[in-house]
């Protein structure tokens, strides 16, 4: 029985990429849909890229394209990967190919016209799926059969597909995270064990990349326990080793039941301690961006909300800190209150005030105090700190009139 996307992909419809492949299959050459956009079809996930996969070198492909009015980007092409952009969609095409040589971390290919040798040199069989431009589906490696069982299987020998790459181990289980169930494939888990090490020459952004896709998973909390036994998870974030990752799953459900969108950082701050200094160094060694970094550290200085917070405390520290920070303590609380079974009620009141509330605008200025004879300096700085700390220990009442007031008694008592 044949199997097809069509009717299942309207990426297939777009003109851009019909135009596109038929310029790629003139003259007897081949050209399919490789890989995750096939995946995602055939069980009915949202398609993110599409790439294809062809018999047309290169240089070839560049001709082609630019002779059906497309703009062609030679993104990698000592790699055979062309960036082709039709009705302005990007989709990266690339000649049929083997590894040659490789080094865990790049690889020397030859092109070729093999479709089983390409498909062999992919990383996983549900990944190793292409689909001709009507729809149909061409499986050389066994990947419909463990899609349906939602198996995530090496193409090959796993040790030979890892030591062609040492990320394929982190890819191991970003993908058990999203496709996987059960237990991971147990090969494929012992050969990750086996070559764990590997990790440790990859690069930071490669790393941190694969690691946010596996927390963004619908419930990554499985695929980080696997990581968790098999000491990779030590390797590539030593932060949550003595920490532990047993909050992931009462956030992910905290995230389920309240309609909350599955937060990447969020989730990685539930798995590691709330310490500056400690973000400092994973920041630097993961190379987050800045706002990355701040997030996290305005996270771990947000202190924890009291049982008998009030709303006005709430807002007094918002206005003094963070909001994200104490929004992002806040979820946090709620969910391992809520996995302990304990009424969540009290902080997702507090949360919602502090999603809703807005720090009003200090009454008075540094020129009001300038004009009741404070020269411009220190002293007019500690006097303006002085007074809005008044004012917000007031729960923000004291009006324009009461500040001036309460400065012109200061001065005088200075």
């Amino acid at each position: 029985m044949t199997t097809t996307i069509a009717g299942r992909a309207p990426f297939l419809e777009a003109p851009g990429l019909r135009r596109l492949m038929m310029a790629l299959k003139a003259d007897g050459e081949e050209a399919r849909i490789a890989g995750g956009a096939v995946r995602d079809a055939l069980i009915g996930r949202p398609t993110g890229d599409v790439d294809i996969a062809t018999t047309v070198l290169p240089s070839e492909t560049i001709a082609r394209a630019e002779a059906a009015g497309l703009r062609a980007v030679p993104t990698g092409i000592d790699h055979g990967t062309i960036t082709v952009i039709a009705d302005g969609v990007p989709y990266e095409v690339t000649t049929l190919r083997s590894d040659i040589e490789t080094d865990g971390r790049h690889a020397k290919v030859a092109f070729g016209r093999d479709w089983q040798k390409d498909a062999e040199r992919r990383d996983f069989t549900i990944n190793g799926l292409y689909a001709e431009g009507d729809g149909t589906v061409i499986d050389l490696v066994g990947g419909l059969a463990d899609l349906d069982k939602r198996l995530l299987r090496f193409i090959g020998e796993p040790e030979q597909r890892i030591r062609e790459d040492y990320l394929r181990i982190l890819r191991f289980f970003r993908f058990f995270a999203w496709f996987g169930t059960g237990r991971p494939d147990a090969e494929g888990l012992k050969a990750c064990v086996r070559l764990k090490e590997g990790v440790t020459g990859l690069s930071a952004e490669r790393i941190w990349t694969e690691m946010r896709k596996l927390l963004t998973a619908p419930d990554p909390s499985r695929a980080l326990l696997w990581m968790r036994t098999t000491g990779v998870l030590t390797l590539v974030l030593p932060e949550s080793e003595k920490w532990g990752i047993d909050a992931i799953h009462g956030l992910v459900s905290a995230e389920q039941a309240r309609g909350w969108t599955a937060d990447p950082l969020l989730r990685l701050a539930s798995i590691i301690p709330p310490n500056v200094e400690r973000i400092e160094t994973l920041s630097k060694r993961l190379r987050l961006s800045k706002a990355e970094t701040k997030r996290l550290e305005e996270w771990a200085a947000a202190a924890p909300a009291a049982e008998d917070e009030t709303t006005q405390a709430l807002a007094r520290r918002i206005h003094a800190g963070s909001r994200e920070g104490i929004t992002n303590r806040l979820r946090l609380q709620i969910a391992s209150q809520s996995a302990a079974g304990n009424d969540a009620a009290p902080l997702e009141a507090l949360l919602s005030h502090a999603e809703g509330w807005k720090s009003p605008p200090f009454p008075i200025s540094g020129a009001d105090l300038m004009a009741n004879g404070v020269p411009a300096g220190p002293e007019l700085g500690r006097l303006f700190k002085q007074l809005e700390a008044e004012w917000s220990a007031s729960d923000f009442t004291y009006d324009r009139e009461a500040l001036l007031a309460r400065a012109s008694s200061l001065i005088e008592t200075r």
